[in-house]
């Protein structure tokens, strides 16, 4: 047992030594090259060609605009940080390097897994990850399409978390690596025999759709990274094929809207008609109604309001388009 050991740790020493932060931009861009393939070839949903295309160059755009404004805070400088910290942390108490690399980990896609479900319950959070939602043509690219201010607050996350365990540069290096794999794995547009056999341990496609269902009682469910297994601990597994992908109602698709969409309280449209007496009422009625589609689970009543509020106001301006068409003809109604 002694020698198994020890050989399981020459090995671990030995294999990440070629990784670089150039390196694991060559693997991720040749596995992006390679699930985009398989998604074209064999797409679980068929979409336009024009309607991916203009997914694709939005979120490749995003991407290359948050790396530009993150670049203090990309992959290189989390490599530079762990040069520094390496096994000043609670990790330098293993070992063997194959229980460290395991733990550093499984510790880093429970972070991930947390800040995720943490994005969905508080209004704040979910204000800049909506703009991870709101792309209606889920595919690989969608993986890249993250508001630059929760890609700082991530990286944040992920600089406390390689201080704290002493993660050295390999295996940072390799940490993210797996994780941006899984990321674009299960944004691919394809489905495969076996898959929800595999879904028992790992995030796959199938799974990452329920979580890009526009309601929202579905799409808080499937947090998970990589590992499907902290959805199933801690009851959040959601394995129903969604309907419809993306956000209710017009949402822009368009770089800068995009960026500016994180800054957007949801807007009540306005009608120049008086509200009604029980308009409160009624908005309350229908956040209820909201809230008890996902079980009243906690953090989201501001947002219930606010989009209570403007399909109350939707509503009630449709009836007056009705009755007053030459007044409310030119109304904008979004």
């Amino acid at each position: 047992m002694l020698d198994l050991m020890t050989y399981l740790d020459d090995i671990t020493i030995k294999w990440p030594t070629t990784l670089s932060p150039e390196g694991v931009a060559v693997v991720l861009l040749v596995f992006f090259g390679l699930f985009s393939l398989l998604e074209w070839l064999f797409p679980h949903r068929h979409l336009s060609e024009r309607n991916l295309r203009r997914s694709y160059a939005t979120n490749i755009s995003l991407f290359v605009l948050n790396n530009t404004l993150m670049s203090l805070l990309s992959i290189s400088s989390l490599f530079l940080l762990a040069q520094h910290f390496s096994q000043q942390g609670l990790l330098r108490y293993i070992n063997n390097s194959l229980v460290q690399f395991t733990v550093s980990f499984l510790l880093l896609d429970l972070l991930l897994y947390v800040w995720h479900r943490l994005c969905h319950r508080f209004d704040s959070l979910w204000l800049f990850h909506r703009v991870h939602h709101n792309d209606p043509y889920v595919n690989t690219s969608t993986a890249f399409r993250v508001h630059v201010l929760e890609l700082l607050i991530t990286n944040l996350l992920k600089a406390g978390y390689i201080v704290l365990l002493g993660v050295d540069q390999l295996m940072m290096l390799a940490n993210e690596m797996v994780i941006m794999l899984f990321t674009l794995f299960h944004h691919t547009n394809i489905t495969f025999k076996g898959e929800k056999y595999l879904a028992g341990l790992i995030i796959v496609p199938y799974l990452h759709r329920a979580h890009h269902s526009t309601e929202r009682h579905e799409h808080d469910s499937n947090y998970g990274a990589a590992l499907s297994i902290w959805d199933r601990l801690f009851g959040t597994l959601n394995e129903r094929e969604p309907i419809a992908i993306g956000l209710n109602g017009d949402s822009p698709q368009d770089l800068i809207n995009l960026l500016k969409l994180g800054f957007n309280m949801p807007t009540p449209v306005s009608i120049e008609q008086p509200l009604p007496a029980n308009f409160e009422f009624m908005i309350a009625e229908a956040a209820y109604y909201r809230a008890e589609k996902r079980n009243f689970s906690p953090g989201y009543e501001l947002l219930d309001w606010f989009e209570a509020k403007k399909d109350i106001k939707r509503i009630y301006g449709e009836e007056m388009l009705k009755k007053q068409p030459t007044k409310y003809g030119l109304m904008a109604i979004n």
